[in-house]
């Protein structure tokens, strides 16, 4: 059982996270690492397509980044529980700068290849699935089950500040230095986190291990006992099941489509359009962040992660229907906002209901869900969009979000009321 406190107790501390000193000096890192993540992307992306103009190639770019997530996530979950998290992580950094320098060699030689952009793709993809599950083993053992809620939401808030300033930060390099120097700086903001974790004591394991908490074999066997277990609970099926929901009907859409809607909604000029939607939309996750951590109102339940996906659902529609161009900009800051708040409720629930010996492959199983079911979102709204338009395709998307939140709201309702009737 989780040690929330009881009835009573005081309550967690506004901000618990970031006053805690052990897990500050990572949401900074994190945030860095995360901004770096993104400066790849901007810079990496605009030079394949300058030099192969490939669609394919811009396709396999989303997908390359996701698929890890669906396929690996469970596994590095298991390698999350079994290994020391700080090791794990640095291994996904070291990853990440291995790409990095590879790129800008790469680009000095002048020799790239599309067969080395897939490579250096996937590599990508596969640093940030290993990263997820054991970066959520180090927060709950930064601040334990008491303040896990301020950890969970305030990393989901510094990673947004890493995806809002990536392009902007990844822009700059590229104007000012140009490629090859700019990827090769970008390196260096891998660096604060990587080097956090050579000075902390926390293992990710800590708290369990004072507790007397085994570490699991790992194996196909351990694997197939969690998904049963996964399976028996209600709370975390309904979890899986919702951030499932969003990350495939429109996960990573709305960013790649975002040009469209720029154009079809430009104020003026639409390259200014594009660029305030744009930062509207990564905003909306930092505001949520921040108001949901100040507040401290919106509880990590499954109530609570319901009524913010539904949310999210309602404000993703209404945008892709409006015409108003203010309106759709304070929809992507309201969508954003949901957003932030339907996954950090989702990852924190997942990681309070697993057991603390299988935690990394739960959370491993939730991101496979939640982040490896976003190239999904390249066939509802993507190519679903190239035969109705991508005001339909986003719209009717949204809208089987919220009938699937809905159901999902419906089947929670009916599981607790059979509880009750055989309680």
């Amino acid at each position: 059982m989780p040690d929330t406190p009881a009835a009573g107790a005081v309550a967690p501390r506004r901000f618990a996270a970031l006053r805690n000193r052990d897990s500050r000096p990572y949401l900074f890192g994190a945030a860095l690492a995360m901004m770096a993540d993104n400066i790849e992307h901007v810079i990496t992306y605009w030079v394949l397509w300058q030099k192969f103009h490939s669609p394919a190639l811009a396709g396999f770019e989303v997908l390359s980044h996701w698929l890890p997530f669906l396929l690996f996530s469970v596994y590095f979950g298991a390698l999350a529980d079994r290994f020391d998290c700080r090791r794990v992580i640095q291994v996904a950094q070291g990853l990440f700068m291995l790409v990095s320098v590879s790129w800008g060699v790469l680009f000095a030689t002048g020799g790239l290849q599309i067969w080395h952009a897939c490579v250096l793709l996937v590599l990508h993809g596969l640093a940030g699935s290993l990263w997820g599950p054991a970066e959520q083993l180090m927060l709950h053992d930064f601040v334990g089950d008491r303040e896990l809620p301020s950890a969970v939401r305030l990393n989901a808030t510094f990673r947004s500040l890493g995806v809002l300033f990536g392009p902007v930060v990844g822009s700059a390099l590229l104007l000012g230095l140009g490629a090859k120097a700019g990827i090769f700086v970008n390196v260096a903001f891998f660096l604060p986190l990587t080097l956090f974790l050579f000075r902390t004591r926390f293992s990710g394991h800590s708290r369990d291990h004072d507790r007397g908490v085994r570490r699991p074999r790992m194996g196909i066997v351990q694997t197939v006992r969690v998904l049963r277990t996964v399976r028996a609970n209600r709370t975390l099926v309904s979890m899986i099941v919702l951030g499932g929901l969003g990350s495939f009907f429109v996960g990573a859409s709305m960013q790649s489509s975002m040009p469209i809607f720029a154009q079809d909604l430009g104020a003026g000029s639409a390259g200014t359009a594009y660029g305030v939607l744009l930062f509207a939309n990564g905003a909306g996750g930092v505001v949520g962040g921040i108001l949901l951590e100040a507040t401290g109102r919106v509880p990590p339940s499954v109530p609570a992660a319901m009524i913010s996906t539904a949310v999210y659902g309602v404000s993703t529609l209404l945008f892709a229907l409006t015409g108003s161009y203010p309106l759709a900009v304070l929809l992507l800051v309201v969508g954003g906002v949901a957003n932030l708040a339907s996954m950090s409720i989702g990852q924190t629930v997942v990681q309070l209901h697993a057991a603390p010996a299988d935690r990394g492959r739960v959370i491993g199983v939730y991101g496979m869900s939640a982040n490896g079911l976003r190239f999904g979102s390249g066939i509802t709204v993507g190519l679903f969009g190239a035969v109705v338009g991508i005001h339909w395709s986003l719209g009717l998307s949204a809208a089987a979000l919220c009938v699937g939140t809905a159901l999902a709201a419906v089947a929670v309702r009916a599981g607790h009321r059979s509880d009750r009737v055989h309680d």
